[in-house]
């Protein structure tokens, strides 16, 4: 007999006993009662077995949900393309002033372990080293050692290739985390304008620290920065031009087997650094690499003795104090003697000269004999507006105090006007040196864009107009007759002053170290542009053109950025009109 054979017979009897059926063999009145109540009590039993396994479903569903995001979390850890809400805040671009990337974030990561979960720390250390050769293992074994450590960090920022190496490894314990690092497509072109970043992304040097120091170093440190995209930032830098004066400084240090170069390029209506390049410099995708040398930014954050640039300034001031006019001559013929220091030319012509002649032939003694007229307090004071005493105001955090006597005796006021006594930076003299030449306005210079309407608002006047026209005179005068030839290019009129000042060593006077700047502007019939160069301590120049001094050094890297850059700035080149129109008779 079958199960449900059976069963079907155990159900006749129990009706039968129970007597539920009636005599015609059909169910009784008790009976269908009894079923009804059984049919009922089968339907809820039902009932609860549903409700039991829709609360089973459930369960296993939340289980599920968090297996599944647990799974997603181990994910986060090893994969280096992630959502962008889960990668660390952004830094904002930097752009040129023609939208060409400066600086810009790229993803990576980072290698990390959790001691807790290391099988074997020498295993672990012996597998790392095989794809990170430069690994502490020392170190590393330490971290890995400690098993009641949840955390520690073994290599910052690896290339992709590194981490798939260190997947392939499959070591337990061991992640990666997502970060963002600052690549900088042009390596060390603007090297010391946009300065570097250190490993957390934050701004350490140049318009990196400048930016953080507007607010986003706050706004990170508060955990209220954010990963989605900055607006980016423009500067005032035109790439190729800044290429240009990068090449110009490194070959001249390379050329001159110099200590140091550097130079910049600046709009003289509106104070905008259109390139700046120091050298020797540092790659900012690797500042460690040029950490001993590379890291000083000498255009801004090195201060020099500018030499006979300074003639520039001491003839302006004399000029529009109203007490020299360009046709007085004054008596070089001899020597100055004074509190037993010997004033004397290095082109002594033993005769009177003129204005324009004592800025020719770079007189001491007639620059000497110019500045008495003017005196003390009105030099000090001139030299003040000119912003050449006190420190220059710009973005870049590294700008360095110029120094100056503590007290300004007859010798210090000689010695200054022709570029010995004050040391200055050679960006600002640049700016001074603009001011000569733009009408005689002084505007701070920028590494942001600046229109002409906004550096007028700023803008100081410092010097007559007329004034300003009489040092184009001369700068003009000197870059086709005097020392300034060097810096001569055909089809441009460009204006110049050399300066070469001996250096000082252990409190005395060199006679064989030189630091020799260079000031010139162009085109000279409406100047746009001023440039400054300088080159520390250079063993060898153009022999032509005096070899070590500045003519021979300086002069140089300005022509060569002058060639280059002149048509790319716009300026037309003029040929066959034999000299400036500036050339007039005094």
């Amino acid at each position: 007999m079958s199960f449900l054979s059976r069963i079907m017979v155990l159900k006749s009897q129990a009706h039968f006993s129970a007597g539920v059926y009636n005599r015609f063999g059909g169910p009784s009145p008790a009976g269908l009662a009894i079923e009804g109540s059984r049919k009922k009590k089968s339907g809820q039993a039902k009932s609860r077995v549903g409700l039991l396994i829709l609360g089973f479903m459930g369960v296993y569903a939340v289980i599920g949900g968090r297996l599944v995001e647990y799974a997603m979390k181990d994910q986060e850890v090893v994969s280096s393309i992630l959502p962008p809400d889960r990668l660390m805040a952004s830094r904002p671009d930097i752009l040129d002033r023609n939208g060409e990337v400066l600086a810009t974030d790229i993803r990576t990561v980072s290698l990390f372990a959790e001691p807790n979960k290391i099988v074997d720390a020498d295993e672990a250390v012996e597998k790392l080293a095989t794809v990170l050769p430069e690994l502490d293992v020392r170190d590393t074994y330490k971290k890995l050692s400690v098993k009641t450590s949840h955390f520690a960090w073994l290599r910052r920022q690896l290339t992709p290739k590194q981490q798939s190496q260190i997947l392939a490894l499959g070591i337990p314990g061991i992640g990666f985390r997502p970060e963002k690092r600052r690549f900088y497509p042009g390596g060390a072109t603007a090297a010391h304008i946009l300065g570097y970043v250190n490993i957390d992304n934050r701004g350490v040097a140049g318009m990196e620290k400048f930016i953080d120091d507007q607010g986003l170093a706050d706004l990170a440190s508060v955990g209220m920065t954010s990963d989605q995209p900055l607006e980016p930032v423009r500067l005032s830098i035109d790439l190729r031009v800044q290429n240009i004066v990068r090449d110009a400084v490194v070959n001249a240090v390379n050329n001159f087997q110099a200590k140091g170069a550097g130079a910049a390029v600046i709009d003289v209506h509106t104070g905008e650094v259109l390139a700046m390049a120091s050298a020797p410099d540092f790659d900012p995708n690797d500042p460690q690499e040029g950490a001993k040398e590379g890291w000083l930014n000498r255009m801004t954050n090195g201060t020099f003795e500018m030499g006979s640039t300074f003639k520039t300034f001491s003839l302006a001031m004399a000029l529009d104090s109203g007490k020299v006019k360009m046709t007085d001559s004054f008596d070089a013929s001899k020597s100055i003697y004074i509190g037993g220091f010997t004033i004397h030319d290095f082109h002594g012509q033993r005769r009177w000269l003129t204005v324009p002649e004592i800025f020719q032939y770079s007189s001491n003694i007639g620059t000497a004999r110019v500045i008495d007229i003017v005196g003390i307090d009105a030099q000090k004071d001139y030299l003040t507006k000119f912003g050449l005493l006190t420190k220059m105001q710009t973005e870049l955090p590294e700008v360095k105090m110029p120094s100056q006597p503590r007290v300004w005796k007859k010798i210090n006021s000689i010695t200054i006007s022709f570029g010995h006594g004050v040391s200055t930076t050679a960006l600002q003299t640049g700016v001074a040196a603009a001011a000569l030449v733009n009408g005689g306005k002084l505007i701070q210079p920028t590494f942001l864009p600046r229109t002409r309407e906004q550096a007028d608002e700023i803008a100081t006047q410092v010097i007559k107009k007329s004034t300003s026209d009489e040092i184009r005179y001369l700068l003009d005068f000197n870059g086709y007759k005097g020392s300034g030839r060097v810096a001569r290019v055909p089809g441009f009129s460009v204006g110049s002053k050399t300066g070469t000042a001996d250096k000082v060593v252990n409190g005395r006077y060199s006679a064989t170290l030189n630091f020799n700047s260079f000031i010139a502007a162009f085109p000279m019939n409406d100047p746009r542009y001023a440039v400054i160069t300088f080159c520390d301590e250079p063993k060898t120049g153009e022999k032509a053109y005096g070899g070590t001094i500045s003519a021979g050094t300086a002069g140089p890297i300005a022509r060569e950025i002058i060639r280059r850059a002149a048509p790319i700035l716009g300026i037309e080149p003029k040929f066959g009109e034999g000299g400036s129109a500036l050339l007039v008779s005094y």
